[in-house]
């Protein structure tokens, strides 16, 4: 199965399945010398690991990272660094009521129509679990990027089904398990206990942001970095949607509003996203995704058989009422990933460009949006 490395200078290639013996990625292109070892690595895959709450699957797995290669001394070589996650928890007996079945919002049939076989256990290639390698190799692209250009990432959620969540700050998202950006959850809990007695699941929306990010990252019409986000982001499993700034708001909006601004002291608002041209303002990158529904419900849903036969079916085992519950650190690693890339790019192509206008500051007091 082809298409599984992302990236070009920062290239990452994810291996293995849901319940194989192991999943994980290798990282070829980060740059020697940075000093890396597994506690690095390990915080941000225990902020995507499962089992942590009641609302989310109870599928226990460590998630602890080995190092395989590319790491001496306690720094990166060069040479491509190996990550591996141990599987410990799969229950395949679980799935055996559907492998002769296809599951109303997975990838079973089409696996089947595609490769002519398929592996039913948690969805095999197309399950969730295989964000975990990416957020392994994100970590690393963060360490980086945050020793060498101060540059910070940040998700939040900002509705989950029909229910918006206000925004009061980013310091709530970082100390709740839902990644909320308000001091009070209860409404959440709420919601998400209805949703579980009612056996159903809901989809969610999630905010997600780069910070000191420097101007000029990117490139035009291709490979555009805005391009390379929606790109990013519609590669996570479950993700259906992806706006960057103002987003479809942009529709609404005149173009004495919408363009953004400058000012000697800044640019006045951010409607772009943090991108012109595909190239950044060195505004923060601002992206929203959309996530659907978790596919695996307990409710009985109509479908067909190997044979093309009517069924019904109902997937039983452990999943999550809602993935955007867990979505938060997954979205950071990806935007953290084409970051990376796009740094090592452009030090690769405009490392000597030197411009005689100094950049402008990021942002003035009421960049887009106001709450930020």
């Amino acid at each position: 199965m082809p298409a599984n490395t992302f990236g070009t200078c920062f290239a990452v290639t994810n291996f293995g399945e849901s319940h194989g013996p192991a999943i994980g990625c290798v990282v070829d292109g980060c740059p020697p010398g940075l000093a890396l070892n597994v506690s690095d690595i390990q915080p941000e895959l225990d902020r995507r690991r499962p089992g942590t709450h009641r609302y989310v699957t109870q599928r226990q797995e460590p998630d602890t990272v080995e190092i395989l290669s590319g790491v001496y001394e306690g720094h990166t070589t060069g040479t491509p660094i190996c990550l591996l996650l141990r599987n410990m928890d799969q229950r395949s007996q679980d799935y055996a009521n559907v492998a002769r079945t296809f599951r109303p919002g997975h990838a079973d049939y089409v696996y089947l129509q595609k490769y002519g076989l398929r592996d039913p256990r948690g969805g095999g290639r197309s399950s969730a679990r295989l964000t975990a390698p990416m957020v392994a190799a994100g970590a690393i692209a963060k360490k980086w990027l945050r020793e060498r250009h101060s540059i910070g990432f940040e998700a939040c959620l900002t509705q989950i089904g029909e229910l918006p969540i206000l925004f009061e700050g980013w310091e709530h998202a970082r100390h709740n398990p839902y990644f909320a950006p308000t001091s009070d959850t209860a409404d959440i809990e709420r919601y998400l206990e209805a949703l579980r007695k009612s056996g159903d699941s809901c989809g969610a929306i999630l905010r997600v942001r780069a910070t000191a990010v420097p101007v000029g990252l990117g490139a035009p019409l291709f490979d555009k970095l805005d391009a390379e986000i929606a790109y990013a982001m519609m590669g996570i499993n479950a993700v259906k949607g992806v706006e960057i700034g103002a987003g479809f708001a942009s529709a609404a909006q005149h173009g004495s509003q919408h363009g953004d601004a400058m000012y000697p002291a800044g640019f006045g608002s951010n409607n772009a996203g943090g991108t012109l041209g595909g190239i950044t303002t060195g505004q923060n990158l601002e992206v929203r995704v959309a996530l659907k529904p978790t596919s695996s419900i307990l409710i009985p849903r109509p479908s067909i058989d190997l044979d093309g036969h009517p069924t019904e079916v109902v997937t039983k085992g452990r999943h999550d009422p809602c993935v955007g519950l867990r979505a938060a650190p997954i979205l950071e690693a990806m935007l953290a990933l084409v970051v990376m890339d796009h740094a090592l790019l452009h030090r690769a192509q405009c490392a000597d460009v030197r411009c005689a206008l100094a950049p402008i500051a990021g942002a003035l007091p009421g960049e887009w949006p106001a709450s930020a």
